[in-house]
């Protein structure tokens, strides 16, 4: 199939039903996209232009385009159909403008004009649209809580923190999208101490009224004196008019507590003034006459003034909604629900702010605040962590490590939380007038999901986006069979998710690693076999899935896999920066800290979609992980201190620093890091059996020189399951070296092999015992099947996966209802490890060697009826 001569995008919903801004990214095969090329969005049926600001994101060696990013603002509901096609650029009907003074960045958009301070405890100063003031400042807010013991008495203190900034950077200026990028740290009221280093964007769309604000915080303290009891962002917006004519809008499960700090609600209210009080719940301005209705203002006058009212959201399934009169008032009850929209508004003549916090009751506890409506100036606070929830517990959950009872992965306990991170999106939207609800409905689904476009499946396969996998294909009895087991894979892991309710601030994204069927429950509490912290690539499973089939679901489930994995399970700074903590009860609890759970390789996928800042700050904060490993050697249990620097192994250790290095030459075009690939390729190849050997060499991060230390001192699975086969034949795409791509081949056809035809290649110097779980061979033996047009291996391969419980079982028929604390639907032999790598060994399979499965499974079936 060759290139379409446009690419062709369609929503990753099926519509879209508010004014929004998209970013994108879209593939391009080798030398299709020149560097000076530009490109048009344009409608399909009409051929009509959409505005549409792009650049290139990733380049291929000979300095074409790999992946270009894109922002667009769709205009128009339910706009589908779009293309991108080459062209000259369309200017948009209204565009963001960027002015810069020594004090401050005004960003513009034509509706909304923000201005951010760029040094000072501001993430902006003012908001106005249309010249009218609707935000008088925001800022981030946090608690810090203490505790300390004496004489058995338990005491605790709070002190209260705002972000000082002192660097602010244009990042984008426009035509269509402005981004401006904030960093700082909290600083104390009393200015004695300062920590949670900050980093956070703001950015604008031209002709939009909304400002979208992703905020990433890390985590710098002592887990056993510092918690963090609130985090959030809080605006000033102004109050104008009279009280019955302010609103406050608090999303719920499906409708919205719509209330006034004075509502129009009396014994009296009837007649007319029912009809008022209607219209003023539904967002309308009311009007009095002094006289005819001076009984009715009397009663007004005389009845409740409520001033604040909050929203928390505790567990994954409960929220309150609470408000009261005064400070020194209690707080009254006046709603309860299980999953509230994470969206609030206040507001007054003149219009109101609307905030909308991503993954709100997904990331509990969290809140939603707001104060002094009935002032001049009322809060509205955004709390990443809700105050009314316990403070954050950092801590290890033991006091010792428990290496062989429990899978934990050192002596060392190194549980610590000092460099993680966290991850928070939200939308502000600033609106000439309180919000109607079929408005605030829009708002929180597009806060809840926001607005992709994507390219077809076909399109993403014919660029080889991502390196191989295959499209999904029903076309024989046995393809159509696996095709069933990956999406009922898929489907049990959507469903375990709310089943076991894992959901929380530090927790939502990941899945679990493996299964007590006494209890059960998953291993929660069981070292290394609790969460699962990339352990065999999900992260990869799960984007393939999306790539081959477009869906939503699936997108959004790899997409708060990313999220979570790429902040809470890496370190941002310290001594283990660039590296993550292997799976624990605790996801910074593992003594094992190791390139392969921060490595770029698991997060391009996400960010080549979506052009994510964050994730490419994240991506390039690993190119130098390697280095970290000198004082941290993944080998030392193994290998002393002697001649090397350190001791690793080709993969997963090698294959991240490769994927690290792979994204930061594509990126940015830096030969540095080509080179130190080439130099570890150069020395796999000098050594006796290439790829073979191994895998465990001393590496000098300096050079980029591996040493061999010999030819059979590892098992050889942990070289290919962590997401190393995945990388090395994207890598191999860019590369062009015949002898690289041999390499992995003879490698993927002699894993399988009995010992005797070992020994026949290697005289007798590698051992089988060596070459464990062939299951996590198949992706790289299948690929060697298809490079030698090796049959046997292929029918090898194949029966590898069939023979597999996943492919055997349909796992909806083999759940089984149990009794744990509630009644669960339970499949008592699964763990993710093999789901992720059976999954996306089957996938690369199919692509590779898809033509011989029918020829395996006839085989596989007589040789059963014989027996």
């Amino acid at each position: 199939m060759s290139l379409p001569v446009s690419v062709k995008l369609h929503w990753l919903k099926n519509k879209v039903t508010a004014p929004v801004g998209v970013t994108f990214g879209i593939p391009w095969k080798e030398g299709v996209l020149k560097r000076e090329e530009t490109l048009v969005l344009r409608q399909e049926e009409t051929n009509e232009k959409v505005a549409m600001q792009s650049w290139p994101a990733a380049y291929w060696p000979d300095g074409s385009v790999k992946w270009s990013a894109h922002t667009a603002v769709s205009m128009a509901s339910g706009l589908g159909g779009l293309e991108v096609v080459k062209g000259n650029e369309t200017e948009p009907g209204c565009s963001v403008t960027v002015r810069e003074t020594d004090e401050s960045i005004v960003l513009n958009t034509g509706v909304i004009e923000v201005v951010v301070p760029k040094q000072g405890d501001k993430v902006v100063d003012r908001i106005r649209r249309n010249g009218v003031l609707l935000c008088s400042g925001g800022k981030l807010v946090s608690i810090r809580e203490s505790r300390s013991a004496v004489s058995g008495v338990k005491t605790t203190r709070e002190e209260s923190f705002t972000c000082s900034f002192h660097k602010a950077i244009v990042e984008q200026s426009g035509p269509v999208r402005a981004v401006v990028k904030l960093e700082g740290r909290h600083r104390s009221e009393s200015g004695t101490r300062q920590w949670l280093p900050i980093s956070l964007r703001i950015y604008v769309y031209g002709g939009l009224e909304t400002v979208r604000i992703v905020h990433s915080f890390h985590y710098d303290g002592n887990p056993h004196t510092d918690y963090i009891k609130a985090l959030g962002i809080s605006f000033t917006v102004p109050m104008r008019g009279p009280l019955y004519n302010r609103h406050v809008r608090l999303a719920g499960d499906s409708g919205f507590f719509s209330e006034s700090p004075k509502t129009l609600h009396t014994r009296r209210t009837k007649g007319k003034y029912r009809e008022l009080f209607e219209k003023q719940t539904k967002g309308g301005q009311v009007a009095f006459d002094a006289e005819e209705d001076q009984y009715f203002l009397g009663l007004l006058d005389d009845s409740a003034v409520w001033d604040d009212f909050k929203l928390v959201q505790r567990s994954a399934d409960h929220y309150g909604i609470w408000k009261r009169t005064k400070a020194e008032c209690c707080w009254i009850k006046a709603a309860e629900g299980k999953r509230a929209g994470g969206l609030g508004y206040v507001g007054s003549e003149g219009g109101g702010l609307a905030a909308g916090l991503r993954s709100f009751w997904e990331k509990h506890p969290s809140g939603l605040e707001i104060g002094g409506s009935a002032g001049q100036e009322a809060k509205l606070t955004v709390w990443f962590w809700s105050p009314d929830g316990d403070a954050m517990d950092l801590r290890h959950y033991d006091t010792e490590t428990h290496v062989e009872s429990s899978y934990e992965g050192a002596e060392e306990l190194r549980a610590t939380p000092y460099g993680i991170a966290n991850t928070s999106e939200l939308m502000l939207w600033c609106t000439a007038e309180t919000p109607k609800p079929e408005q605030l409905l829009a708002m929180q689904e597009q806060t809840a999901a926001p607005a992709m476009l994507v390219c077809e499946s076909d399109y993403l396969h014919e660029t080889r986006a991502f390196g191989l996998w295959s499209l999904p294909d029903r076309s024989t009895p046995s393809k159509a069979h696996l095709e069933d087991q990956l999406d009922g894979i898929i489907a049990f892991y959507q469903a375990e998710v709310e089943q076991r309710k894992w959901y929380g601030f530090w927790d939502y994204g990941d899945f679990m690693h493996s299964y007590d069927p006494v209890r059960h429950v998953w291993n929660y509490d069981l070292g290394g076999c609790a969460w699962q912290n990339t352990e065999l690539a999900p992260n990869m499973w799960l984007w393939v899935m999306f790539l081959r089939s477009g869906r939503e679901d699936i997108f959004r489930l790899a997409e708060a896999m990313t999220r979570h994995t790429s902040e809470v399970d890496v370190y941002h700074f310290g001594e283990y920066a660039g590296l993550g903590s292997r799976h624990n009860v605790v996801h910074w609890g593992c003594g094992c800290k190791e390139a392969r759970i921060a490595m770029a390789g698991l997060h391009r996928y996400y960010y080549y979609l979506t052009a994510d800042d964050r994730i490419g700050d994240l991506m390039d904060e690993v190119k130098d992980a390697d280095f970290s490993t000198v004082s941290l050697d993944p080998m030392r249990a193994y290998f002393p201190k002697d001649e090397h620097k350190t001791h690793i192994r080709i993969g997963p250790d090698w294959a991240a620093f490769s994927s690290n290095w792979m994204t930061r030459w594509e990126r940015f075009e830096d030969e540095s890091y080509r080179d130190k690939i080439l130099v570890g390729i150069e020395c796999v190849k000098q050594a006796k059996f290439g790829l073979i050997s191994g895998p465990t060499y001393g590496y000098d991060p300096e050079t980029g020189i591996l040493s061999s230390l010999g030819d059979d001192n590892w098992g050889r699975h942990l070289a290919i399951c962590m997401g190393a086969p995945q990388v090395w034949f994207e890598l191999a795409a860019m590369l062009k070296d015949p002898e690289w791509e041999a390499m992995l081949a003879d490698f993927g056809v002699f894993y399988n092999l009995p010992q005797e035809e070992k020994d026949r290649i290697t005289g007798g110097e590698i051992s089988h015992q060596n070459f464990g779980h062939p299951v996590l061979s198949a992706a790289i033996a299948a690929f060697g099947a298809f490079y030698k047009q090796d049959a046997a291996a292929a029918k090898q391969v194949w029966g590898i996966l069939l023979e597999n419980p996943f492919a055997q079982v349909k796992l909806q028929q083999a759940s089984e209802t149990v009794t744990y604390v509630v009644e669960l639907n339970e499949v008592d032999w699964m763990n993710t490890n093999e789901a992720a790598q059976w999954s996306l060994n089957t996938i690369i399979s199919l692509e590779l060697i898809g033509e011989r499965l029918e020829a395996a499974v006839a085989e596989m079936n007589a040789a059963a009826e014989v027996k």
